[in-house]
């Protein structure tokens, strides 16, 4: 009887969390017009990140690993990646926080955490076939990419690993609004130090071998730099290879790892919060 009551309450939340994303789509349906900025947004960053590589291309055969078209194709894989785990739990917890409205959800028998996921899970179905798509078929029709993965089962496993460590890096960002009052500058300023080591701007492969023996052991490669080269089909950094089963393994680790950080950091801005009487 205990079991299937726990059950019973498991399975009530599991509904909750359902609604919760089914809103959040509804909800951004409505602004859609929002979304459609990126289908301009993302191809002409990438023309931009074209021009800039062919200018460098035209006095040598490969640069960093790469060549021209390896080095496209990097960022065509990473661009439409990147519609799949974007992510805005740090803007949406700091706000709460910021306007007390947190306080709330200390009333609620949900897991704020939990909430926010599933408003991301929400947010994300609608970006699938209103970004995602659209600018995946423009890249292979009108750019010629190739972007079929060399392992697709793989790939998928990264991309939801990544999915879920890009929603644990920025609910970190997120949580610091318990300690910090205004926190736009901190925020916009870790966003760019997670891009450039996640190797959005530029592959990681072109830091400094030191560098990259370093972000071997950080959490922000993992959401886009790991699952570009899963999507490609081999993995190497500061000079360490490894096998595309071995990376998304350790990629897995890395999400385990940063639910456990999540897991303190929480504790601790939850008890400044209740502390401060907020």
């Amino acid at each position: 009887m205990i079991f299937l009551s726990s059950m019973g309450v498991i399975g009530k939340k599991i509904e909750f969390y359902k609604t919760v994303a089914f809103v959040t789509y509804k909800e951004w349906a409505a602004y859609r017009s929002h979304m459609a900025v990126s289908l301009f947004v993302g191809p002409v960053f990438f023309l931009v990140q074209y021009f800039i590589w062919h200018a460098v291309f035209t006095t040598r055969g490969s640069l960093g690993g790469f060549t021209l078209e390896q080095m496209v194709t990097y960022y065509g894989i990473s661009s439409v990646i990147s519609y799949l785990t974007f992510d805005f739990a740090d803007w949406n917890l700091q706000m709460l926080i910021r306007t007390g409205k947190f306080a709330t959800f200390l009333l609620r028998p949900v897991t704020h955490v939990y909430f926010a996921l599933a408003q991301k899970i929400g947010h994300r179905i609608l970006s699938f076939w209103m970004e995602f798509i659209p600018v995946y078929l423009i890249f292979i029709f009108a750019f010629g990419i190739r972007l079929v993965p060399r392992f697709p089962v793989w790939t998928v496993i990264s991309i939801l690993l990544s999915f879920i460590l890009a929603f644990l890096v920025n609910y970190c960002i997120g949580i610091s609004g318990f300690w910090l009052i205004r926190t736009n500058g901190l925020r916009q300023a870790l966003h760019l130090f997670k891009d450039i080591c996640a190797g959005v701007f530029i592959p990681l492969t072109f830091f400094p071998s030191p560098i990259q023996k370093i972000l071997l052991f950080m959490p922000f490669q993992y959401i886009t730099f790991v699952p570009t080269r899963v999507f490609i089909g081999s993995y190497e950094l500061g000079g360490v290879s490894f096998s595309i089963p071995e990376i998304v393994g350790i990629q897995a680790l890395m999400v385990l790892a940063m639910v456990l950080f999540v897991t303190i950091l929480w504790k601790k801005g939850i008890k400044r919060f209740s502390g401060v009487g907020i």
